[in-house]
């Protein structure tokens, strides 16, 4: 503004108006200097003219409007500045507090004055007084390169000092040292969309906190690209203008929130919210929780259609490769239609692993998440190894108990089938944390439904296999091999959990246990030590 300003104007009013601008944004409010410039009716006839040229020219519109606009906001005459105080809503520190002590980075992109920014910062507690802070303000790219590189080099100067620091006063974390990066538009300029972006990320990675400020809308979404582009992380962006659009574009979550500067954000996100303290639940509670179905989901569904498929594998291979079956056509197609497809709906949709106070209570359980604790591709390997196991007890117990009999392949075949859905039920039952009425009744009605079908199957003559399962329910045998298949099967999944979760619990075992045997009545929550979040290797 003062750039623009008429040049015989008193110095001391600029000064004056200066001082004012930059006491008002140290106070955290925004601020605003008005103008004004008398125009002959010549000269605004000669810029209407201009500007209505420019705004409808086909080719560099945009640099034709800056130019119109150049070309009368200049010599204009100070009429003052003023500064309005722009509220935090409820619960932001706290929100903000709560995702950076949960892992999240988070990075604020403002178009506020640099000062005003700082302020917020401090207010909303993204920034604190024992943070390093660095500032970036540079006028050219040679002095952003310079500015960068020094940057980085403190960085790394630093880091190493609180490491030492560290390692002396053992696990406590006096010694780390916090850096926020603050850099403004200026500075992204020249930054963005060059080669100095590499630096940029390098030094934003060392850092705890980055403050963008004075930021145009292209520019969110340019470091939005900046992070997206580098790094597998997941990135989300909120914002509630017309200018934060382009972010939440970007981004691979937006998140809208609907006030007072319309709705513009709201209609361009993925998610739409009143405030932004809201942003807490659905990462912390619901994105935990999503997380942790899905992770085991996913096993679970690999799981329960591998250990059938693996017995009809056996068996092909057992019998050289003959073009008959065991298990019925029925029972083949029913097994993901009744015998196991409820149970599995019920536990990823009803299944919770935390109860919602003590994830917003201890934010650190988000770490799981970092940790890929629930899913990862050793746990996928390790289901495989259980499922390999599991078929091999199914196929093979019945198959030795009656080697010598006369029993018929329908006969072993119904055994098959109901071992298989018991144990893939009592598999996802042992995994279950909140039981309710409606998971028992999925769990063991799908059993009793499978028996149900069986009998019915067998039931009617014209189908193969006819009077099979009766046959063989009126031995002991049978019902020791159907005992004997889920012992044998669950027995090393069973000790291997309990070992696990014994002599090296995960934070969210813990927690668990702190919800059960905790008691309810106290006033604070139980005190429990949380593993650090590890941030995952960036590539």
């Amino acid at each position: 503004m003062f750039s623009v300003t008429d040049k015989r104007l008193n110095l001391n009013i600029i000064h004056a108006t200066e001082a004012h601008i930059h006491a008002y944004s140290s106070l955290g409010l925004r601020t605003l200097v008005v103008g004004m410039r008398e125009l002959s009716a010549s000269e605004f006839e000669q810029w209407h003219s201009s500007f209505e040229a420019a705004s409808t020219a086909l080719i560099g519109r945009a640099a034709l409007l800056r130019k119109v606009a150049g070309n009368i906001e200049n010599n204009l005459i100070i009429l003052g500045a003023s500064g309005i105080e722009d509220k935090l809503q409820l619960g932001v520190p706290e929100a903000i507090d709560s995702l950076r002590t949960a892992g999240v980075q988070v990075w604020v992109l403002t178009g506020d004055k640099q000062e005003t920014a700082i302020s917020i910062g401090y207010s909303s507690k993204l920034l604190t007084r024992t943070m390093t802070q660095i500032l970036i303000n540079s006028s050219s790219k040679e002095s952003c390169r310079r500015s960068l590189e020094d940057a980085i080099l403190m960085s790394k100067k630093l880091t190493t000092v609180s490491g030492d620091a560290h390692t002396t006063r053992g696990s406590s974390g006096d010694g780390i040292t916090q850096l926020a990066l603050i850099i403004d538009g200026t500075s992204l300029v020249y930054v963005l969309d060059s080669e100095l972006e590499d630096k940029l990320f390098e030094l934003a990675n060392k850092c705890s906190v980055v403050l963008c400020c004075r930021v145009a809308p292209l520019q969110k979404a340019g470091i939005v690209a900046l992070v997206k582009n580098r790094t597998a992380d997941m990135t989300l962006a909120i914002g509630d203008g017309a200018n934060d659009v382009s972010m939440i574009q970007m981004a691979d979550v937006g998140v809208g929130i609907s006030g007072q500067e319309g709705r513009q954000a709201v209609m361009a996100s993925d998610f739409a919210m009143g405030q932004f303290r809201f942003l807490v639940p659905l990462l912390l509670v619901h994105g935990h929780w999503n997380y942790q179905r899905m992770g085991y989901m996913i096993l679970y569904n690999f799981y329960r259609n591998a250990v059938f498929v693996l017995i009809l594998f056996w068996y092909v291979l057992f019998t050289c490769f003959t073009l008959t079956t065991a298990i019925t056509e029925w029972s083949s197609m029913l097994y993901s239609i009744i015998y196991t497809a409820l149970p599995t709906i019920v536990v990823g949709v009803l299944d919770k692993d935390l109860s919602r106070m003590t994830l917003l209570s201890y934010p650190q359980l988000y770490g799981a998440g970092h940790r890929q604790e629930c899913y990862s591709t050793k746990l996928f390997w390790l289901t495989m190894v259980d499922t390999l196991w599991q078929s091999l007890a199914v196929f093979f117990i019945p198959l030795f108990a009656y080697w010598r009999s006369t029993i018929d392949t329908s006969s072993i075949g119904d055994l098959w089938t109901l071992s298989v859905v018991i144990l893939v039920n009592i598999h996802l039952a042992m995994d279950i944390i909140r039981w309710n009425w409606i998971t028992h009744a999925a769990i063991w009605g799908s059993v009793i439904a499978t028996w149900i079908c069986v009998i019915v199957i067998d039931a009617i003559p014209s189908l193969v296999g006819y009077w099979a399962i009766f046959e063989i329910m009126k031995t002991g045998r049978f019902w020791l091999c159907l005992l004997v298949i889920i012992i044998a099967a669950v027995t090393p999944r069973f000790s291997i959990k309990f070992l696990y979760q014994y002599y090296s619990p995960c934070d969210v075992q813990i927690a668990r246990e702190a919800e059960k045997f905790g008691n309810p009545t106290m006033s604070s929550p139980v005190q429990i030590e949380m593993n650090p979040v590890m941030d995952r290797q960036r590539r």
